[in-house]
């Protein structure tokens, strides 16, 4: 799931994903390739490309069963790919829990399945093992919540239905294995049949994912028997840096220090910095380092998300001023609303908006004035 990271990817990205693919199956040709559609994906335009990616023995399931599937001849053949060593029920993102339906998947499987071979389902959600709280105190009432991850409401590992071997899971980016929290880098276990697992994504797509990115491989002989899963770290070609590596900048010139000498060193990777809460840094403090990281050629990637440490801790949460509908309507300026919630927001610079705010005004201004011109020439 999630082939692309917005509905309508450029040209440039499914020529990318086209080439990739062919290049697999080239090097592979007896291998069968099965590809699902994520809740970023425009599943009618992965639907769309089906019949000519068979052609070269590759599926691309991206419309998810009907509501009323069960009740139409044969539907489970369009999500069921059978292979000469088992069976895979690929499932594509789906807005609600469909249990049933994924249920009269895997029964439709066994009935079929004379052979006891392993059954694998795909999917791509995000679940929870209702066995595990989620909250650090065993007398909280929200320890067995749904969680909301990535803008997909959680289900029960239990809404996937019996009858699988593996559950090969998409959506969150860290490998784990439900239920085994404890194996998450674990490079070689075997588990009894019935594994549900997120492989992770194979690179890392934000600074928050420090830890190492795998793939799986998943091994099982038979129906009902054990799944092993063996793990092969990928090695990053730009890795993800927090800068300074401990502790925090306490001025905005030893922070475009640190950066020059990372760019001049390490020469490539994506960088984030950590600063002090008090320091405050001017208001061209990005566009300074993006200028000194262009003679880089993209080598070095800076993320201008900074990690604020050292806040003052609240006492007490300070009330949120309350404003009606009558003072609102009188802010004619954006600014004025700002002012008097600034608070509400450590580490925002008021000085950098305003800068903002009047650079907009000016262009405004400029354009008002050259349709008033144009308007009197006419």
């Amino acid at each position: 799931g999630d082939i692309f990271d917005i509905q309508q990817p450029s040209a440039a990205s499914k020529r990318a994903f086209n080439e990739y693919f062919v290049d697999i199956h080239n090097v592979c040709p007896q291998m069968r390739l099965i590809i699902t559609a994520g809740n970023h994906d425009s599943a009618s335009r992965i639907q769309a490309d089906n019949a000519i990616w068979k052609l070269g023995d590759a599926h691309l399931i991206g419309t998810p069963p009907p509501s009323d599937a069960t009740e139409h001849q044969d539907w489970e053949k369009d999500f069921v790919v059978a292979l000469d060593s088992g069976y895979v029920i690929a499932l594509p993102y789906m807005a609600n829990e469909r249990t049933s339906t994924v249920q009269a998947l895997l029964d439709y499987v066994a009935k079929v399945n004379v052979e006891q071979k392993p059954v694998v389902l795909m999917g791509h959600l995000a679940v929870i093992d209702p066995g595990i709280r989620y909250a650090e105190s065993d007398t909280d009432d929200k320890a067995f919540r749904d969680l909301d991850i990535g803008n997909l409401r959680t289900q029960s590992v239990d809404s996937l239905g019996v009858g699988y071997d593996y559950a090969a899971l998409g959506h969150i980016h860290k490998p784990q294995t439900i239920g085994y929290p404890q194996d998450c880098f674990k490079l070689d276990v075997t588990y009894p049949s019935g594994v549900v697992r997120y492989s992770g994504s194979a690179l890392h797509v934000s600074c928050d994912e420090t830890f190492p990115h795998t793939i799986s491989i998943v091994e099982m002989q038979r129906r009902g028997g054990d799944v092993r899963i063996r793990q092969h770290e990928i090695k990053q070609l730009r890795h993800f840096y927090v800068l300074p590596k401990d502790g925090a900048f306490d001025s905005a010139d030893k922070a475009l220090e640190a950066i020059a000498d990372f760019a001049k060193t390490e020469g490539k990777g994506y960088i984030r910095l950590r600063i002090k809460h008090d320091v405050m840094l001017p208001s061209d403090f990005n566009q300074r380092v993006y200028d000194h990281l262009s003679t880089y050629d993209d080598e070095v990637r800076y993320n201008p998300k900074h990690i604020w440490t050292d806040a003052p801790v609240a006492v007490a949460e300070s009330p949120r001023p309350m404003f009606d509908v009558a003072d609102l309507q009188q802010m004619t300026n954006p600014l004025d609303f700002i002012e008097k919630t600034i608070d509400q927001y450590p580490g925002l610079d008021i000085d950098t908006l305003r800068d903002a705010f009047k650079k907009i005004e000016e262009e405004l201004s400029i354009i008002k004035e050259e349709e008033t011109k144009k308007s009197k020439k006419k």
